[in-house]
């Protein structure tokens, strides 16, 4: 009975966490908390994602090697974000949840957005970037066993994980310029961002094209050598 109710709290984490308490953080904080609150409401949401995380964990210290690797890859995220016109940060998460699973995956999104924007702003967009990242390291541990095994339906989701981050954060530039939520302006806000979002889609299959192989086989090697 005890562990049918650990697993049922383990899945209300697992899905309440991205899909409903960051989210949630992330319109509170564009729409009834003020511009001291930005940094808290980031920090709770990285506090969420490290709940997440630890959903992951189990009793042979499987999740502490885990928290080492997506140590190491939100790491490499950060600075590769110093990449002038260019961001990795989509292709670490992808690389992530595939490998290391979802949980990892959002991990390594959301932690890259909230460290790297310390040295590029923090503001109430961080904890959408966090949001918009994080889904798009889950949703590729979520799809993991395909995208793994076809390097062209891998680079599709990249290029489709460059829309998915654009249609997040243009949710915040409508809150932002409209105080709500407006239908009309987000459209607008969408058009007027295309430019913007063909260049995420082009980095994204870029990196994930360079990147895949290489970190695949070291995280592969790894996850197999510790049972990960």
């Amino acid at each position: 009975m005890l562990m049918i109710k650990n697993e049922r709290a383990g899945s209300l984490i697992r899905y309440g966490v991205p899909f409903l308490l960051v989210p949630s953080l992330a319109v509170a904080g564009s729409l009834a908390l003020g511009g001291g609150s930005h940094l808290l409401v980031s920090l709770a949401a990285a506090g969420l994602a490290l709940l997440l995380f630890a959903v992951g964990f189990d009793r042979k210290k499987i999740g502490t090697r885990r928290m080492v690797i997506c140590a190491v890859m939100t790491a490499l995220a950060f600075a590769g974000r110093f990449i002038p016109f260019l961001n990795p940060i989509t292709a670490m998460a992808v690389i992530t949840g595939i490998y290391m699973g979802s949980e990892a995956g959002f991990l390594v999104g959301s932690l890259a957005a909230l460290l790297s924007n310390f040295y590029f702003g923090q503001g109430p967009w961080t904890v959408f970037q966090m949001l918009a990242w994080g889904l798009i390291g889950f949703f590729a541990g979520v799809l993991s066993k395909r995208l793994k095994a076809n390097m062209p339906l891998l680079l599709i989701y990249g290029a489709l994980c460059g829309v998915m981050y654009s249609f997040i954060m243009d949710i915040w530039t409508v809150l932002w310029y409209n105080k709500g939520f407006s239908l009309g302006l987000y459209g607008a806000a969408l058009v007027s961002a295309i430019p913007y979002t063909l260049s995420y889609m082009v980095s994204n299959v870029l990196f994930l094209a360079l990147l895949f192989k290489p970190f695949g086989v070291k995280l592969e090697r790894v996850r197999v050598k510790y049972g990960i």
